[in-house]
């Protein structure tokens, strides 16, 4: 697992999330889900520096969003709104990515839940595992 998150942030170290939530020099913005005490996992940068439960990025319309799982549980993604995506399979596994691509201009908003609670998996949390919302601004 280490050696895949090092190739991942040689691969990546070019492209970040700023705060405002841009791709920078790339029409593709890259996060991730990462494993904290408090809530469980929560959205994080390309280098997996926690972000919060919460997010909202914006991008230009035809621009791909890739999720990487860098937490240990399987999440279930369900589009809550905007234009229809091809999502795919909802289920995706740790170590995979999820590669969205926005072709229509719109807010869209996803939801991603975990499958695996943290105490099915024994790891130590704090207080309730987060449901991640992310909304996606395309313009």
């Amino acid at each position: 697992m280490r050696r895949a998150l090092i190739g991942l942030s040689v691969a990546l170290a070019a492209v970040a999330v700023g705060t405002g939530g841009a791709a920078a020099a790339s029409s593709t913005v890259r996060l991730t889900i990462v494993h904290v005490v408090q809530g469980c996992h929560v959205w994080g940068d390309v280098d997996g520096n926690p972000l919060g439960p919460s997010r909202t990025v914006k991008i230009k319309r035809g621009a791909t969003l890739a999720i990487r799982i860098n937490c240990p549980m399987s999440f279930d993604f369900v589009q809550l709104a905007g234009p229809k995506l091809a999502l795919g399979a909802s289920l995706t596994q740790p170590g995979t990515v999820r590669t969205l691509v926005f072709a229509k201009r719109g807010v869209y908003k996803l939801q991603a839940k975990n499958v695996e609670s943290s105490e099915q998996m024994g790891m130590p949390t704090l207080g309730p595992d987060n449901t991640l919302l992310l909304t996606v601004r395309v313009s």
